[in-house]
């Protein structure tokens, strides 16, 4: 009996070790743009977008796969990839792109941790953003690796309040099982603006560069490079696609939960367009209802989460970003590294984050900016998927590790929805 309980020990802790960039960057991408976009289309269109879980699935994880393949194959990031075999017209447009795109969420990220704070400790918003920018920056600066990503996989925890909320509220569950299989579509700018924001914050620019360099954080950890050229076994891409197939799933199952949870109780009760943290916050409130006080124990649950996420997050962000410029400008990267030793890819963490703290104070609104970033990843996505699917397929630079005609359908396939999403959201702008 012993024997029998220490092998399933044995074998649960080798299923935690093959966790990590994939779970990662899964828990990353229900950022505070995340759960404020996801949040935003459960009040407007209660389950009308719910289909877009399940269909979204297999994309993000084909482009993720793909992006994980090109960091544990080549052992570089995809901008040395493209710095690497492709002009620099090229080159300079991804990184432009993701470096935007990145800024733009730090910023909103940033704010929407000091918002949702604010809800619990009445302190001024700009000493939270600040706080918050400081704690981010120590953290990602002068933690090793090692123990960084294992403060990560625990911080994704937090996420959990939206699934006990979402089994709580007592739901329809035909209602909720109809709208999750069988798609609905409007024809208007409202719906097909929040369609492009869940797409681009579920399948983020930030997400592709973070897991490719990410996984050659890993190699490097577990002394699988030599001379800088990895040591490939098909049990490491095994294990790659475990977590990253686990990683998306993770975050795919968070993502149904929060549309149903704010289908539920907010859109059911009149609040169709979410303004303020504490609108948002009010999803959580029969979590904590048989308590007194609710309210104020929903708010707290809602900034643990957003906080606990924003974190996370903040920190993908600004390491996704410095990743794409270090390898665009051959500076020497990587979290493995000191501060000493990296000026350079610290010195645009610590650049990117401020200036997305900065953003802040400019009057824009957290929880619009929030959802605004979402879109602009959405359109932003759009040539960087194409990218990546000609360098994933591409037999000269991935070897015998090229992209089979599964994972290239998936990937072309994500490519056509997310254009066809940015352009008939542009085309019926006028609709309302």
């Amino acid at each position: 009996m012993e024997e029998k309980i220490s092998s399933i020990k044995y074998k649960f802790s080798r299923f935690l070790r093959i966790l990590g960039p994939g779970l990662i960057t899964g828990a990353a991408d229900d950022d505070p743009s995340g759960i404020a976009t996801y949040s935003q289309t459960g009040a407007q269109f209660g389950y009308s977008q719910l289909w877009m879980v399940i269909f979204m699935y297999p994309l993000m994880t084909a482009i993720q796969e793909a992006c994980a393949r090109i960091g544990a194959v080549t052992g570089k990031g995809i901008a040395a990839v493209v710095r690497d075999n492709y002009n620099k017209k090229i080159l300079y447009g991804v990184v432009f792109l993701v470096v935007i795109a990145n800024t733009i969420n730090i910023g909103a990220d940033i704010g929407a941790m000091a918002s949702a704070i604010n809800l619990i400790i009445p302190f001024p918003f700009a000493f939270f953003a600040l706080f918050f920018t400081a704690f981010v920056l120590i953290l990602e600066i002068f933690t090793s690796y090692p123990k960084y990503a294992k403060i990560l996989k625990w911080l994704s925890l937090a996420l959990l309040a939206y699934p006990i909320t979402a089994l709580i509220v007592g739901l329809n569950w035909g209602e909720v099982i109809r709208a999750t299989f069988i798609p609905h579509i409007e024809l208007n700018f409202g719906f097909f603006f929040i369609l492009t924001g869940v797409l681009g914050t579920t399948i983020s620019p930030y997400m592709f560069f973070w897991q490719a360099s990410e996984e050659v954080e890993e190699e490097i950890a577990q002394n699988r490079m030599l001379k800088g050229i990895p040591r490939i076994s098909k049990r490491f891409l095994q294990n790659l696609r475990i977590d990253n197939a686990i990683g998306m799933l993770f975050s795919e199952i968070i993502t149904w939960f929060i549309i149903v949870a704010t289908a539920s109780v907010l859109n059911k009760h009149g609040i169709t367009n979410i303004t303020s943290a504490t609108e948002a916050a009010k999803a959580l409130e029969p979590l904590v209802s048989t308590f007194p006080h609710s309210g104020f124990l929903a708010k707290t649950l809602f900034a643990s989460g957003v906080v606990g996420i924003g974190l996370l997050s903040v920190s993908v962000l600004a390491g996704s970003a410095s990743y794409a410029l270090s390898e665009a400008f051959k500076w020497k990267e990587g979290l493995h590294l000191k501060l000493k030793q990296a000026h350079g890819f610290y010195g645009i963490i610590i650049i990117a984050t401020l200036i997305g703290l900065f953003i802040n104070f400019i009057g824009i609104d957290p929880i619009k900016a929030l959802v605004f970033a979402a879109v602009f990843n959405g359109v932003s996505a759009v040539p960087l998927i194409f990218l990546i699917g000609k360098i994933a397929g591409n037999k000269d630079i991935m070897g015998e590790y090229h992209s089979g005609w599964f994972s290239r359908t998936l990937v072309w396939t994500t490519f056509i929805v997310m254009l066809l999403s940015a352009v008939i959201m542009f085309a019926v702008i006028n609709r309302g």
